[in-house]
């Protein structure tokens, strides 16, 4: 049996692939976040891999706060760059397979059609840069591993765009939202099905390669917003704004789409669309089950 480390587990992909993980009981997973292992702190994780011998790391920890980011250089540095760098180092010394979850924000979003893995990546923001950074640490260490980009990711955990809608939907009779960013939304239970497809076919893996993974499909903001009311049943009124109406201390790319071709080729993961998925995904968030 192998076993699965999966850092960030508290996080929304995080909690994604613990509740995706009885349906693999083939796999021993241990699940981690910043509590039970620092990440930042290389000793720890040599630790970590010296008692629980994995066979594959699965890094959904980041630092993911945005404009925040832009104040916390630093902090974000740490968790985005030097921790991954820190897994890829050992990934690669202890022969571990590695999947590293990345962003869309990598790219300045100038593109006018579907970014591709190798397209020139040109970060905007802090948040961005240092995800960048993280990726070129585990490009660079030599390990065996995959690095998968997303966007826009949602789901029944944690705060994210969609159950912060819910919320404002329900409390206002209004809302202004961006309707000139362009994206895909993500369901995190896609994203980790799509993740531990790659797992189970990792043996095609024999460098770091990166790959693109978001729902199908394509929206705005605005688009995003209007689908949760209308399914959330919320009579709250959206308006469209522009980017330069709703300033923000981090740049956002006006055009993230990302391409998914090569993924569905290398590992023939089908993909929901995204209004299909987003639909499953507050039926669980309005009618959870005990």
């Amino acid at each position: 049996m192998k076993n699965i480390a999966v850092f960030g587990a508290y996080g929304q992909l995080g909690q994604s692939i613990m509740n995706l993980s009885y349906d693999y009981p083939q796999y021993h997973f241990i699940f981690t976040d910043v509590d039970t292992l620092d990440i930042s702190d290389y000793n720890a994780i040599e630790n970590f891999v010296s008692i629980f011998r994995p066979d594959i790391f699965i890094n959904c920890a980041a630092y993911t706060a945005v404009d925040k980011a832009e104040q916390e250089k630093e902090l974000a540095m740490q968790l985005n760059a030097l921790a991954v760098e820190n897994l890829a180092a050992i990934a690669n010394r202890n022969r571990i397979f590695m999947i590293h979850i990345s962003t869309d924000y990598v790219f300045d979003g100038k593109g006018y059609k579907p970014y591709r893995e190798d397209d020139k990546t040109c970060p905007v923001s802090v948040y961005g840069q240092t995800k960048r950074s993280g990726e070129e640490a585990v490009l660079s260490s030599g390990c065996r591993a995959v690095i998968v980009r997303t966007s826009w990711l949602y789901s029944e955990y944690g705060t994210n765009f969609v159950k912060t809608m819910l919320r404002l939907g329900k409390e206002r009779e209004q809302l202004t939202v961006v309707s000139d960013q362009t994206g895909t939304p993500t369901y995190a239970h896609d994203l980790a099905t799509a993740i531990m497809t790659i797992v189970e076919q990792n043996e095609k893996i024999h460098q770091t390669e990166i790959y693109h993974y978001s729902n199908e499909g394509v929206g705005s903001w605005y688009d995003f917003a209007i689908e949760i009311m209308r399914l959330g049943k919320r009579t709250c009124t959206i308006t469209p704004i522009p980017t330069e109406d709703y300033p923000t201390p981090a740049l956002r790319p006006y055009y993230s789409v990302l391409s998914k071709q090569k993924i569905k080729s290398h590992f023939a993961v089908t993909i929901p669309y995204w209004k299909d998925s987003l639909e499953i995904c507050m039926k669980n968030i309005l009618n959870p089950v005990e």
